[in-house]
């Protein structure tokens, strides 16, 4: 039976699956290398924007706490998570290092402890990883066989940022790569008391697995390229409108609602990365990957195609006076990577448009991304659109509801209104302002 765990890697994942873990009832041992994230959770301090985080870290007492020695994380623990970065290489391969290191000082710690161990791999990796990299350093550093002096399982999180702590405590379904039944077994069980929505537990090879984590996103990234360019056909079609469209869609049980919005193009630290990883793994395996090269093609378009909008609809972009309502790859998150909207004010940015941002969590990592140049950081969304000639309503964060037409107003012509996802009321808005939504046939 699992009551302790160490979590290794104390990031924008790592931290909520510890704090949360905590309000389940187990002794959770955070690590990082990072003495100032190990100092902040100590002190009961999230260091990261991430919904319930810091609710739940208030409530944790005694039962969580953070170090930098793994000896003290494994020997205080009966499973430990290796949720640990695994970046992009430039051929888009995921790089190991990470890991492996995590694995290394693991298997040290696991020479002076008698008792069996569970070592988990959480991060997303290729096919082989746990099999050809990890038990091979954890078998050599410790002196002990897996399956016998410890288990390793390939237990991939399928969460969401914005909503981590929510979906880990009611998943769709788990996924277990297993080394053996006796680790399959402990990790099954562990779940069964993490989880308040008893979900099913799904058990494989660690191969499969490894394919099975990211083949699931490639699809969704397949179903968000269809959406989108449903809606550009919707466009140009007189009465069209995508979400008639796609609400017929998501009721045949084959395909579903989810995913079929049709907006901007899918970004974030996952989706993009993992479909190029995808493949990159398709050509080691000597397979065409002809169906994720075009939707990685036709999620750059929906980019360059918004700067396309803005500029037939302007005459130009150099001088032009733009605001864009958030810039996060979606709302509850101050995560700027790979978002849609950061790639299009980049584009912006080059061609001489005067940008101003408002983004209620994501501004200081946009400075970040994108600098000063031409660019200014809002303090609200009134003082982001004011004065503003072309508005973009970019990310859905629900405080922008509360603008109303009148705050769009200005004294010498209507403001334009492009509204990536037709979040504001047609009828209220379109009358006041000049109003354009993606996937509808009046946008030309």
């Amino acid at each position: 039976m699992i009551e302790a765990l160490s979590i290794i890697g104390l990031g924008k994942l790592g931290l909520p699956m510890a704090a949360y873990y905590c309000s389940r009832g187990f002794k959770v041992t955070g690590l990082d290398l990072n003495e100032n994230i190990v100092d902040s959770v100590n002190r009961r301090k999230s260091p990261y924007y991430e919904p319930g985080l810091q609710e739940h870290l208030d409530i944790t007492g005694g039962n969580l706490t953070a170090t930098t020695d793994y000896k003290i994380a494994v020997h205080n623990s009966d499973i430990s998570f290796i949720i640990v970065p695994t970046p992009s290489e430039p051929d888009g391969t995921f790089s190991t290092k990470y890991a492996e290191a995590a694995a290394a000082s693991i298997a040290e710690a696991l020479k002076s402890k008698q008792d069996f161990h569970v070592v988990v791999l959480t991060s997303t990796v290729l096919p082989g990883t746990t099999d050809k990299i990890i038990k091979p350093i954890l078998e050599q550093g410790s002196g002990k066989k897996c399956g016998m002096g410890f288990g390793l399982c390939y237990n991939p999180e399928f969460i969401a940022l914005g909503s981590v702590i929510k979906d880990l405590a009611a998943p769709d379904a788990i996924l277990i790569g297993e080394s053996d039944k006796k680790s399959g077994d402990l990790l099954e069980a562990f779940y069964k008391k993490a989880c308040t929505n008893n979900p099913p537990v799904t058990r494989m090879n660690y191969y499969n697995a490894e394919l099975a984590k990211i083949t699931l996103n490639v699809y969704i990234t397949t179903k968000i390229t269809l959406a989108n360019t449903f809606a550009e056909i919707c466009e140009k079609m007189p009465g069209g409108d995508v979400d008639v469209v796609t609400r017929f869609l998501g009721l045949d049980s084959r395909i579903g609602s989810k995913y079929l919005k049709g907006g901007l193009g899918f970004g974030g630290p996952c989706f993009p990365r993992d479909n190029l990883a995808f493949i990159q793994l398709a050509k080691q395996y000597n397979v065409q990957s002809w169906l994720q090269e075009t939707t990685h093609r036709v999620n750059q378009h929906q980019n360059e195609r918004i700067v396309d909008i803005i500029r037939k609809k302007n005459g130009k972009l150099k001088g032009i006076n733009i605001a864009f309502l958030g810039i996060t790859y979606k709302p509850n998150t101050d995560v700027v990577e790979q978002s849609a909207a950061l790639n299009t004010v980049l584009h912006l940015q080059k061609e001489g448009a005067l940008i101003s941002i408002y983004d209620p969590a994501g501004n200081e990592n946009t400075r970040k991304e994108l600098g000063e140049k031409n660019i200014t950081y809002a303090g609200s969304a009134l003082e982001c659109i004011k004065g503003a000639e072309f508005v973009v309503l970019a990310t859905t964060w629900s405080e922008f509801k509360k603008l109303r037409p009148r705050d769009f107003a200005t004294a010498s012509k209507k403001v334009v209104l492009l509204d990536c996802w037709r979040f504001f009321d047609e009828t209220e808005f379109k009358d006041k302002v000049d109003y354009m939504v993606l996937g509808h046939g009046e946008l030309h």
